[in-house]
């Protein structure tokens, strides 16, 4: 019943909406965020990784680290947070409807490497590799 609720939901603040998705998306997470229910079907596909995700984090101390640092991070970040687990629900719902939140696998790594000259040993070797097979030709 979750999941029908949840797209039912989802359909909803489409047609609402004409369509937008981005205000579609805004509507839905401002309903989750006042129904328990609709929220708890929203994460249910992906409740596993979620608890998985912070059993490991505990495990291996992450936390305790990210709790010794928070102090620090809050004083130069300008929006409060808060990872104490006491709100777990509104603390997903706020990094899900975040503006800032970082996209999987497009996340800043860093400085983008630039591509470098090939040695005089590759253009060699290149070379070489392309006259042998120049010549195989030649003898066919």
């Amino acid at each position: 019943m979750s999941r029908d609720y949840a797209e039912n939901r989802i359909r909803e603040s489409l047609k609402m909406h004409g369509g937008n998705l981005l205000l579609a998306r805004q509507q839905v997470s401002s309903w989750a965020s006042s129904d328990p229910d609709l929220l708890f079907a929203l994460v249910r596909p992906h409740l596993n990784g979620i608890v998985a995700y912070q059993v490991e984090r505990v495990a291996s101390g992450r936390a305790e680290k990210e709790r010794r640092e928070e102090p620090a991070a809050r004083k130069q970040s300008p929006e409060p947070q808060s990872y104490s687990g006491d709100n777990f629900g509104m603390d997903l719902l706020r990094a899900v409807a975040s503006s800032s939140a970082e996209i999987f696998g497009r996340e800043n790594i860093g400085v983008p490497l630039r591509k470098g000259k090939a040695s005089q040993n590759h253009i060699d070797a290149i070379r070489q590799i392309s006259s042998k097979s120049i010549s195989r030709k030649d003898k066919k």
